[in-house]
């Protein structure tokens, strides 16, 4: 399975920021679209990901308090990505290496989607409920052994 497949039953729904956007306003739009991460945008590319693991780091360094900073200084600069093409296997692998939730989709410099760890655990159990219903299916449809 592609990340191509997972995105088409996700839908296109992205949320963007760019980097100079209040770290206040980027924490509301996260609550209120009740959601774990930012694309952050400048110029048209993508610059880096905001996720709520920046944010708790945030306020811890800040004893609890967001802060009057923008994005730039808290969102991760250096995002791993993937390409619609990329194997949900491949994924898996990123994801766990790099302690990473969600991971942007990008091709030849276009911003196809967010994958998140959530995404894949779904698409990979759904894939294998389907296999384990078709062996289910043909072991009771298995023929009878002729005593020949």
């Amino acid at each position: 399975m592609k990340v191509s497949e997972i995105l088409k039953v996700k839908g296109d729904i992205l949320y963007t920021v760019t980097p100079d956007t209040s770290l206040t306003e980027a924490v509301n739009t996260m609550a209120e679209k009740d959601i774990g991460s930012l694309v952050v945008m400048e110029f048209g590319e993508l610059v880096g990901m905001l996720t709520f693991r920046e944010v708790i780091k945030t306020l811890y360094e800040n004893k609890g308090e967001i802060g009057a900073s923008t994005v730039r200084k808290h969102m991760d600069d250096h995002p791993i990505t993937i390409t619609p093409d990329t194997e949900v296997n491949e994924v898996r692998r990123l994801m766990l290496e790099r302690h990473a939730r969600y991971v942007p989709v990008v091709g030849a410099k276009t911003l196809y989607g967010v994958i998140s760890f959530y995404d894949v655990a779904k698409a990979v159990f759904e894939a294998q409920s389907f296999e384990n219903k078709m062996l289910k299916a043909y072991i009771r449809d298995w023929p009878a052994e002729s005593d020949e």
